[in-house]
């Protein structure tokens, strides 16, 4: 008997993983997809045409950022769910509103006009009863001193470069967010209890916490 078969996670479920940069979002994707054997959904950046123009003038370009990762999102939520679900997905459609727009509106880089029409656009896409939702949200959480030390372990240059306050910010942003939101299910899961990276076997008891999440889940919604 499989993993997923073995703690009762349905084969058409779909996970998202959140939580901030650097606290293992990709890892955590690629060895639950492996061990329930799921594919995975990854954001697509290579492709995205606002990326380098928003790095060099945030307040030109970061409604038309959010705009372009909002369809894009959007889309992608749309064929995971046609396809049938089976999917692990590395980052969630909800972070782009709770944190980031927001975090640009506040900051002064987007407009009040821009702020409310991406919003509004959100949650008619989004905040719908049509709107394919995810069985279960894993928030991937840490202390900042843990996840800045896995920032500077992966050694990424433009992350190498960027202010520590940054880091500071995003950190108490995803707080705040996952403290508040509750559009599907949540569960937390600290970056202290596993090390997937140098022990493949630590996912076990993962998938086992997820199989019983998602039965709690589901009978607290009978």
């Amino acid at each position: 008997m499989n993993l997923r078969d073995q703690y009762g996670i349905p084969k058409d479920a779909v996970i998202t993983i959140a939580g901030t940069v650097g606290v293992g979002k990709s890892t955590m994707t690629n060895a639950l997809a492996q061990a329930l054997n799921f594919r995975t959904s990854f954001e697509k950046v290579d492709t995205n045409p606002y990326l380098d123009k928003f790095y060099a003038d945030f307040e030109r370009w970061s409604f038309h950022l959010q705009i372009y990762f909002l369809a894009e999102r959007f889309k992608e939520q749309k064929r995971i769910f046609e396809y049938g679900g089976g999917f692990v997905q590395d980052r969630s459609i909800y972070e782009d509103t709770g944190i980031f727009a927001k975090m640009h509106y506040e900051k002064g880089t987007m407009t009040e006009v821009d702020y409310e029409t991406y919003t509004n656009l959100f949650d008619a896409m989004v905040m719908t009863p049509y709107f394919p939702h995810p069985d279960l949200l894993i928030y991937l959480e840490g202390s900042l001193e843990d996840i800045l030390a896995r920032i500077e372990t992966r050694g990424r240059p433009m992350e190498q470069q960027t202010p520590i306050s940054y880091w500071e910010e995003m950190h108490g942003r995803y707080e705040n967010w996952i403290n508040s939101f509750n559009t599907c299910p949540v569960m937390r899961l600290n970056i202290n209890d596993y090390d997937i990276l140098s022990n493949g076997g630590s996912v076990e008891p993962i998938i086992e916490k997820i199989g019983y999440f998602m039965k709690q889940s589901r009978n607290l919604r009978k």
